[in-house]
């Protein structure tokens, strides 16, 4: 079985899935949902953090199963301190 192109595929208990350009899917093994980690790092400067809109930065942290409430700022607080390393 290969990858195409953007998508990488695992095999797990006899199941295979792909995860396409490195996106989070949910998969049920034995009828249970357990979440896939994306491949790759978010790699955005402290600047994209500070301009990105809230939409984005609520896909962000959902892709990465991290649910945060709060306005934008804290959002943006949130994500810089989970994904920058200064």
């Amino acid at each position: 079985m290969g990858a195409m192109a953007g998508t990488a595929t695992f095999a797990a208990a006899n199941t295979a899935f792909a995860v396409p350009n490195g996106q989070h899917t949910e998969v049920k093994f034995n009828n249970k949902a357990s979440f896939q980690m994306p491949l790759h790092y978010p790699r955005y400067t402290k600047k994209d953090y500070e301009n990105m809109p809230e939409w984005k930065l609520d896909c962000l942290l959902n892709e990465y199963g991290l649910s945060v409430s709060g306005d934008v700022n804290h959002k943006r607080k949130f994500a810089m301190g989970a994904f920058l390393w200064n």
